[in-house]
């Protein structure tokens, strides 16, 4: 199977490994990390310290260069789709597969068979001036609830912390021969593929981890270990659980598991940092919006006060500004 994988951070790396490894014919579409994917492959160190070498990838910057492939893992940051939805259509047949891989509430989820009241409502903090809906057909879309965490150490080496369930289901809810097929290849390298009859319901579940986790500890610089464990900031994420948990019901989404449960699901991650911690010490651009202005978006659609999930995007919007003004402050001494 021909797969194009956009995006060569740390789950794009993850999966891209194993399934070259399993017999896929795997391209990645990279931007800093072409270069070193093309002269050694792609590394990949496992959850048990063992490590794969993957030189049977191919890397390119270029989609019109990669072209049409049967199936397209989009594994970039939610932020990071719009700004390329338009070239996507060069890696896209009539029958190509696109798997999303972003946290938080995807752009498509009123799309693609929702059939509640607010079917076709564009939510602006997941698809700001409808970008990637005017460029992706939802009828290509197979969503994906992305569950391990791993870490990109070098580029082209990829550190496994925890995991390999990748959740899959088509928007319309149906056991379809291509969401099935999928989960078989990705089995086959070694994942856990689950194909779910209500993808939406997966989103909120691991939704409810990003909300509230993911800012928390990069304002706190904490890992998820320290934040489940400390008092004051176990009661705060408790807190947006609750309110995210309204919004969900109100959409008709049902939790499978209680907040108490949730929360130690993470604490048994251990001292990982989240992936926003890892973008504020890197410097990268935080994948906010998708993950906590979403929820808010949602909240006021559906009439549902969110007063701690608001304080707490408040602080991390500035703590975002703060940081881009310091990047642009240095970009100008090295000028």
């Amino acid at each position: 199977m021909s797969i194009a994988i956009v995006g060569a951070g740390a789950i794009g790396g993850y999966l891209g490994v194993k399934l070259a490894e399993a017999g896929e014919d795997v391209t990645f579409i990279a931007r800093s990390n072409a270069d070193a994917i093309k002269s050694d492959g792609m590394r990949l160190i496992e959850e048990d310290g063992t490590e794969i070498h993957s030189k049977n990838v191919k890397a390119t910057r270029s989609m019109q260069e990669a072209g049409v492939h049967e199936v397209v893992l989009l594994t970039v940051k939610a932020h990071q789709v719009g700004p390329i939805a338009a070239d996507l259509k060069h890696l896209i047949g009539p029958d190509t597969v696109v798997v999303t891989m972003q946290n938080g509430i995807p752009w498509w989820y009123f799309m693609g068979g929702y059939g509640g009241e607010y079917a076709g409502t564009r939510l602006e903090s997941a698809d700001p001036g409808g970008l990637i809906a005017d460029h992706l057909d939802p009828k290509h879309i197979i969503g994906s609830v992305v569950y391990p965490a791993t870490v990109l150490t070098d580029p082209g080496t990829v550190k496994v912390i925890e995991g390999n369930r990748f959740g899959l289901g088509e928007l319309d809810g149906s056991k379809s021969e291509r969401v099935l097929a999928l989960s078989q290849r990705l089995a086959k390298a070694g994942f856990r593929a689950p194909v779910t009859s209500d993808i939406r319901a997966e989103i909120w579940l691991k939704l409810w981890g990003n909300l509230s986790f993911n800012p928390i500890s990069a304002l706190t610089h904490a890992t998820l270990e320290d934040i489940c464990r400390f008092p004051d900031t176990r009661a705060i994420a408790a807190e947006m659980m609750r309110e995210a948990e309204i919004i969900a019901n109100k959409l008709g989404v049902t939790f499978r598991l209680g907040i108490e449960k949730r929360i130690a699901g993470a604490e048994k991650v251990g001292p990982h940092k989240t992936s926003m911690l890892q973008d504020v010490e890197a410097g990268r651009p935080i994948e906010l919006e998708a993950l906590v202005g979403s929820v808010i978006e949602l909240g006021r659609l559906t009439g549902t006060p969110t007063p701690h999930i608001d304080t707490v995007f408040a602080l991390m919007r500035l703590l975002a500004q703060s940081l881009e003004r310091a990047k642009g402050r240095l970009a100008i001494q090295g000028a």
